[in-house]
C-alpha cells in the first residue's frame, strides 16, 4: 500500500454538513477529528496530528482527517465517518463529549477514542484524560527558577476547569520554587475562539509584562502563538504547551509543558480492534506529560534546575508530592481566579 493520507476537500466539507456520506471510503481505515483552532495550531491539534502522521508512515497506511470549523458539525462528523467504516474515531478535544456520547450507542463496532475526556463511560469508547496539573507544576517550578523579577504569569485561552487545572498546577510549582513568587493569571474569553486569537494573546502577554512578569505560560492553543512571538519581541522567556513548542523562538522558550497527544493517537491508531474501552487518566508515572529539554532551550536550563524537577517528578511516581487537582473542586491553593 503506498502511503496516503486522505484529507477531506472544502468540498467533501460541504457535503458532511449536508449529510451526504464521505466518498472514498476504507473500512477499517483510522480517521481523526480535529478541535476547533485548526490541525496546524502548533499545539494539541498539531500534536494530534503528529501521532497520526507517524503511524502513517511507519505503517505505510492511510488515515482520514477532519477540520471542524463549527460545533455544529461534530455529531455530523462523528457519524459520517462511523458510517463510511472508520475505526478506531479519534476526537482531539474535551468539546466532543457531548456530541460523542450521542453518537457512540449507534455504532458498537465501532471503536471511539475522545482525548482530554475523563467521564464518558461506554463499552466502545476510550477517554483518555490527562494530569495537567503534574507537567505544570514542573514548568512553574521553572519559571519560578529562571524569574529575575519574582513574577510569572499565566494565559490561558478559554476560561474552562481544564484550562484552571494548568494555571493552578503553574502557580503551585512556582510557589515551591520561590515561595515569595507572584503569579499572573489571565484568561483569553469564554466561547470556542478563545482558542484561536493570537491578537488578544498578544495584548495580555504585554498587560502581564507591564506588571513584572518575565516569564508567561501559554494553555491557549493557537492563542498561545501570539503569547510567545510577544514574549520574543519584548526579551522575555515564554512556556509551550502540549507540543514541545521550543523551536518556534530557540533560546526564548524556557521549555514547554508535554501533554503526549500525539502518543495517544499513534497508540489508538496501533491497536484498532484491541482497544481497552474505559477511562484512562495519565500523567508523569505514564510519561504523559512532563517538560521538554532539546538543542534550543539547553542553555536556559541549568543542571540544578533539570535536578529540581527531574526529583518533584519522581516524587509525583512514589506518589509523595501530589499536586493539588483544580477540577477535583474547583478550588487552587496557589491562585484565585
Amino acid at each position: 500500500m503506498t502511503l496516503m493520507t486522505k484529507f477531506l476537500s472544502a468540498t467533501t466539507a460541504l457535503a458532511l454538513t449536508a449529510g451526504v456520506a464521505f466518498a472514498d471510503g476504507h473500512a477499517s481505515t483510522p480517521a481523526i477529528i480535529y478541535d476547533l483552532g485548526g490541525k496546524f495550531d502548533k499545539s494539541f491539534n498539531e500534536s494530534a496530528f503528529n501521532g497520526a502522521q507517524r503511524w502513517a508512515e511507519e505503517n505505510e497506511a492511510e488515515f482520514a482527517e477532519f477540520e471542524i470549523t463549527s460545533d455544529a458539525q461534530r455529531e455530523q462528523a462523528i457519524r459520517r465517518f462511523a458510517e463510511d467504516g472508520n475505526s478506531p474515531i479519534v476526537m482531539a478535544g474535551f468539546s466532543w463529549a457531548t456530541a460523542l456520547e450521542a453518537s457512540a450507542p449507534d455504532y458498537p463496532d465501532t471503536d471511539f477514542v475522545v482525548i482530554d475526556v475523563s467521564w464518558i463511560d461506554l463499552p466502545n469508547v476510550r477517554a483518555i484524560g490527562f494530569k495537567e496539573q503534574e507537567g505544570s507544576y514542573l514548568v512553574g517550578m521553572m519559571a519560578a527558577t529562571a524569574s529575575e523579577t519574582g513574577v510569572v504569569s499565566f494565559v490561558g485561552g478559554m476560561d474552562i476547569p481544564l484550562i484552571r487545572r494548568f494555571a493552578c498546577g503553574y502557580a503551585q510549582g512556582a510557589m515551591a520554587a520561590n515561595p515569595d513568587a507572584t503569579v499572573i493569571s489571565n484568561m483569553t474569553g469564554t466561547t470556542p475562539a478563545a482558542w484561536n486569537d493570537p491578537v488578544k494573546g498578544s495584548e495580555l502577554t504585554l498587560a502581564q509584562i507591564s506588571q513584572g512578569s518575565d516569564v508567561v505560560f501559554a494553555a491557549a492553543g493557537g492563542t498561545g502563538v501570539g503569547v510567545l512571538q510577544t514574549a520574543a519581541d519584548e526579551g522575555i522567556l515564554s512556556i509551550g504547551v502540549d507540543a514541545n513548542q521550543n523551536y518556534l523562538h530557540p533560546g526564548q522558550v524556557l521549555t514547554s509543558m508535554l501533554k503526549r497527544v500525539d502518543t495517544v493517537v499513534y497508540d489508538s491508531f496501533s491497536n484498532d480492534g484491541d482497544l481497552e474501552a474505559g477511562i484512562f487518566i495519565l500523567g508523569v508515572e505514564n510519561g504523559a506529560v512532563g517538560y521538554s529539554l532539546d538543542e534550543f532551550n539547553a542553555e536556559l536550563v541549568s543542571d540544578e534546575m533539570k535536578a529540581a524537577v527531574d526529583a518533584a517528578s519522581a516524587e509525583m511516581v512514589a506518589g509523595t508530592l501530589v499536586v493539588h487537582d483544580y477540577m477535583s473542586d474547583e478550588t487552587c491553593p496557589a491562585l484565585e481566579f
